[in-house]
């Protein structure tokens, strides 16, 4: 019974656990957003924004084009509410880092900055 309790309390099954609860209620907001852009183009249509009774020689294709539709409209929703600020965030910190690096840089000893001189002065002669 321990090795299950270890099992359950490690760190790796708890961020997966959490991950798939806020991935649940994450899912929720971005359905109802995507609703009402869909509803939105609907009035703006004059119609309804479901394609269900859609047919094409006698084949209900309807179903698939307003599951294609609310795909597309998800992808866009999640990339533009999550993938691009997420990337302006890495962007931003990834900058700090390299300036914190950046300023970090030992300074040259005294032996290295003679080198130099002396280098510049061979050039020079």
């Amino acid at each position: 019974m321990k090795g299950f309790k270890d099992f359950l309390m490690q760190g790796n099954l708890i961020e997966l656990a959490t991950a798939v609860i806020m991935a649940g209620a994450f899912g929720k907001v971005v359905e109802a957003f995507t609703k009402i852009i869909m509803d939105l183009i609907a009035k703006l249509a004059g119609g309804e924004p479901n394609f269900d009774t859609v047919a094409v020689g006698g084949v209900n294709i309807g179903v698939f084009i307003t599951a294609l539709i609310s795909f597309v409209m998800i992808a866009a929703v999640v990339y533009f509410m999550v993938i691009k600020p997420y990337q302006a965030l890495k962007e931003a910190a990834d900058a700090r880092l390299k300036a914190d690096t950046d300023a970090e840089a030992p300074a040259p000893t005294t032996d290295e900055l003679l080198a130099e001189i002396r280098d510049l002065l061979k050039t020079r002669a």
